[in-house]
C-alpha cells in the first residue's frame, strides 16, 4: 500500500526532510512527561515540561541535528522497602524538531518544571535575480545568481 504525503505535491521540491521530521513526531507518541509550550515574545519560546521527582543531574537536554532532545533517567532506590509503590522511578526521552535557525538559549529546573527557553532570530527576507543566458550566449559557464537587497 502506498502511503500519502502532503509533500507528495512535484510543486514541493526539496522537502524531504520535512517529511522524515513530521515522521519522527508521530512516532513520539508518548504522553509522558506532559508539556506546555509557550511564547513568551515574538521571537521567544519556552517549552515546559513535568519532570517532578527528577533531579538536575537526571536530566539531559541536547540538540541532535535539528531536535532538542530531553532525557530523564532516575536511579531506583534500593534502600527503601516499599508496601505500596505508586511513584516508579521511570526513565523518557522527549524529542521537539527544531525549526532552521532556532537556538536554545537557556534551561532551568524549578519546582519540579523544567523550563527550556528557544529564540528564533529575525531572518531577513532575501531576493535573487537569476541570469537568463540564451543558447547562442552560452561559453560553458554555469549562470549567474545576483542579491538583490531590499532598498537598495
Amino acid at each position: 500500500m502506498t502511503r500519502l504525503s502532503l509533500f507528495n505535491s512535484p510543486l514541493l521540491l526539496g522537502f524531504e526532510e520535512f517529511e522524515r521530521a513530521v515522521d519522527r513526531i508521530s512516532k513520539n507518541a508518548d504522553g509522558y512527561p506532559p508539556y506546555n509550550v509557550e511564547q513568551l515574545a515574538e521571537h521567544r519560546l519556552r517549552i515546559t515540561l513535568a519532570v517532578a521527582g527528577f533531579a538536575e543531574e537526571d536530566l539531559t537536554v541536547q540538540i541532535e541535528d535539528n531536535q532538542l532532545v530531553v532525557r530523564g533517567k532516575q536511579q531506583d532506590d534500593t534502600q527503601r522497602n516499599y508496601l505500596h509503590r505508586g511513584i516508579a522511578a521511570r526513565q523518557f526521552q522527549r524529542s521537539f524538531v527544531l525549526a532552521e535557525g532556532i537556538e536554545v538559549t537557556a534551561a532551568s529546573l524549578d519546582k519540579g518544571l523544567l523550563h527550556i527557553d528557544l529564540e528564533r532570530p529575525l531572518v531577513q527576507p532575501q531576493v535573487r535575480k537569476i541570469k537568463i543566458d540564451s543558447k547562442e550566449s552560452q561559453s560553458g559557464e554555469s549562470p549567474s545568481i545576483q542579491d538583490i537587497r531590499k532598498g537598495e
